[in-house]
């Protein structure tokens, strides 16, 4: 067994390797970027390495720097986790002129799934079922326009050297197919470096169903079960779940022996997964193998007791398989969520910023949580907004589901947008209880999943206002220790009168909405007033940020996170999250003396909503444009994002060209409304 390994990778996905080559006694090496110099999986790491700057194309993603690393070090072997260089063939191949074992499958197996469309040809061969597409070499649009029009509509374009849902294009008319074979060979471009795309018939409610296999360097090959990855999207994981509900014992021996006959047709070593789509009537098509670790495996590993790392190791040191298939067995039901900083109501828009609130359930046999950050940690622009894998096990997916709908209610995160209330909704949604499923559910789960926003409820508000009135308190008592005269009664915050009680007004923001609480201090409580609703509140302040406050014969426990700022000095940030009952709520405190600027000259949705790449511009200056019309693509987070035209009228100017990098809220167009 190795006794070092190198990590060539970042976030979750390193953390988690550490924590089983740690438990096996393995050393390991980190590499980071300078925008990781803090990062979490930095800090677990016996040693770590510099790669070089934020970008991942001048870091994680240049083999060189990876092997010298390992030379450096004396690394015996990497594991490159997922994205990044786990699919490459030329750095599996440079590992190994150097004496640094791939834990991974031969580059062989990686250039023959890497493609596609020659992994199409090979699955054909191997008797492995395919969807009906065009898979050809020739890229001519023209021709594959004509390809897509003899397949039927809808169809799918995707990058042959794709991944992770990106370079994947849905196209329901003729008509679209242009653009979208445009757009999704420029992002293949970006992402993979290969414009080559294939051609597939959608097939229509399908759920999307992989199998985990596994193989050694003696001939030994097994699947342990499958996964449902069907809740997606922009054709990406959103929820997945093993064993897939509604799976016959029949059908999953068959999925199983179809995706072992496809790691054996092309030499397969270590762990792998082949994707499926399947229909509603139990017939499947092979989707493509990915050849690493998947991000889901959590899931198989709580079903199955095993610990896929720890394969994965014992396999690239020439060990056998731990079990043979006869040996491995279903048990119970697992669901992992991804937790990410993203806004699901403005399409899902990845959110940066510093982590100042981040608060996990508590982990068990029941509940765990992958994450490559911590409390204080920084959200980038340079990679994937992902904080946290959440998987939660019981004997049966009504009891699992339970489970996760709880360890939702428990994580609390601030100083990011994140979809854990998407989440939370997603999991209760009818369709999804009752399994239901297929890739197209969020779409048609939309009123569900997405209602109109609703201001926040009085029992947020007046907790918020107890928050805010506790906090001053707090304040107060930490500026009378650091002052001279700490007993002093000039630093009570307790509204105390010659006369007549002291009554003020504790304003918030709740999006664009001005909410005030009308507080009148009483002997040993508030008087509180909000939109015309009075309540007699007490407030104490328990542990950490947490509050209980009573109020007609009720008594809540919240907590109102305040970012730390250095309030002796003023500069108290004015954000405030306030988690109650499950949900989170984020409010602004409004100050009348802070005079904030409102819109802007290029409002209406054209100013970056994060920092970002002008990849191309949709438009000319001077021309006329109807409302909604595309204006440009701004790639951020490995993700494109159309900006759009706010109302019809007329374009001034474009402020960047395509190519050039803008920062966050940086104006794009100048645009000119009609009327």
């Amino acid at each position: 067994m190795f006794t070092k390994v190198l990590i060539a990778n970042r976030g979750e996905i390193a953390c988690r390797v550490i924590k089983t080559a740690r438990r096996m006694g393995i050393r390991t090496v980190a590499v980071y970027s300078d925008a990781d110099a803090n990062a979490r999986h930095v800090r677990l790491a016996e040693e770590a390495v510099l790669l070089g700057p934020a970008a991942a194309r001048e870091s994680y993603l240049v083999a060189e720097k990876i092997v010298e690393a390992c030379r450096r070090t004396g690394a015996q072997a990497v594991h490159p986790g997922y994205g990044f260089l786990s699919e490459n063939a030329d750095f599996a191949e440079a590992l190994a002129a150097n004496g640094i074992a791939f834990i991974g499958p031969p580059a062989s197996a990686i250039r023959a799934m890497g493609s596609k469309s020659e992994a199409k040809k090979l699955m054909g061969n191997a008797g492995v079922p395919l969807t009906p597409g065009y898979h050809g070499d020739d890229q001519t649009p023209a021709l594959l326009h004509r390809e897509a029009d003899a397949i039927g509509y809808p169809v799918l374009i995707k990058a042959a050297a794709g991944g992770g849902g990106k370079g994947m294009r849905l196209v329901e008319r003729t008509e679209d197919f242009p653009d979208a074979l445009a757009s999704c060979k420029r992002e293949a471009a970006s992402s993979f470096g290969n414009e080559h795309v294939l051609i597939e018939k959608y097939v229509t409610k399908p759920r999307h169903i992989e199998i985990q296999v596994f193989a050694d360097t003696r001939g030994n090959c097994v699947y342990l079960f499958e996964r449902d990855c069907s809740v997606q999207r922009r054709h990406q994981k959103v929820l997945e779940e093993a064993p897939a509900p509604g799976m016959t014992p029949e059908r999953r021996r068959q999925m199983g022996e179809a995706a072992v006959a496809a790691a054996r047709a092309v030499g397969y070593v270590g762990a792998g997964t082949v994707e499926f789509i399947a229909n509603q009537d139990g017939s499947f098509y092979f989707m493509e193998m990915n050849t690493r670790l998947q991000v889901e495996h959590p899931v198989t590993e709580m079903i199955t007791g095993q610990d896929l790392v720890e394969w994965q190791l014992r396999v690239a040191a020439g060990q056998p398989l731990p079990l043979a298939q006869e040996q491995l067995q279903v048990r119970g039901h697992a669901l992992e969520a991804r937790i990410y900083a993203e806004d699901a109501g403005k399409g899902f828009l990845p959110s940066t910023g510093k982590l100042i609130r981040l608060r996990a359930p508590a982990e068990s046999l029941n509940v765990r949580v992958d994450s490559g950050v911590e409390e204080g940690d920084e959200i980038t622009p340079f990679y994937d907004p992902m904080i946290a894998k959440l998987i939660v096990w019981d004997e049966h997916r009504d009891a699992a589901l339970a489970r996760m709908r709880k360890a939702l209610a428990d994580y609390q995160v601030a100083g990011v947008t994140t979809n854990i209330d998407f989440l939370s909704r997603l999991v209760a949604c009818p369709a999804f209880a009752g399994a239901d499923l297929d890739t197209g559910l969020i779409e048609r789960q939309k009123t569900f999943l997405f209602p109109a926003t609703q201001a926040v409820p009085y029992d947020a508000l007046l907790v918020a206002t107890v928050g805010e009135l506790l906090w001053e308190q707090h304040k107060a008592g930490l500026a009378a220790k650091s002052s001279g005269d700490p007993w002093s009664p000039w630093h009570a915050r307790d509204g105390w009168r010659m006369n007549l009680s002291a009554a003020r007004i504790i304003g918030f923001r709740d999006g664009e909405s001005l909410v005030e609480a009308q507080v009148r201090y009483q002997r040993d409580q508030w008087q509180i007033t909000i939109n015309g609703r009075t309540a007699l509140a007490r407030g104490r302040k328990l542990e950490g940020d947490r509050i209980a406050v009573e109020f007609d014969d009720r008594r809540l426990i919240a907590s109102v996170v305040v970012p730390q700022g250095d309030f002796l000095r003023g500069t108290v940030d004015d954000k405030r999250s306030v988690f109650l009952q499950g949900s989170t709520y984020s409010l602004l405190r409004d100050d009348p003396l802070h005079l904030v600027e409102a819109g802007g000259a290029h409002g209406g949705g054209l100013t970056a909503p994060m920092p970002g790449k002008v990849v191309a511009l949709l438009a000319q200056p001077g021309q006329k444009v109807e409302k909604g019309a595309p204006l440009l693509i701004l790639e951020a987070m490995k993700m494109e994002h159309t900006i759009t035209a706010p109302a019809a009228g007329t374009i001034k100017t474009f402020c960047y060209a395509a190519g050039e990098q803008v920062g966050d809220g940086a104006a794009l167009v100048e645009f000119e409304g009609d009327g």
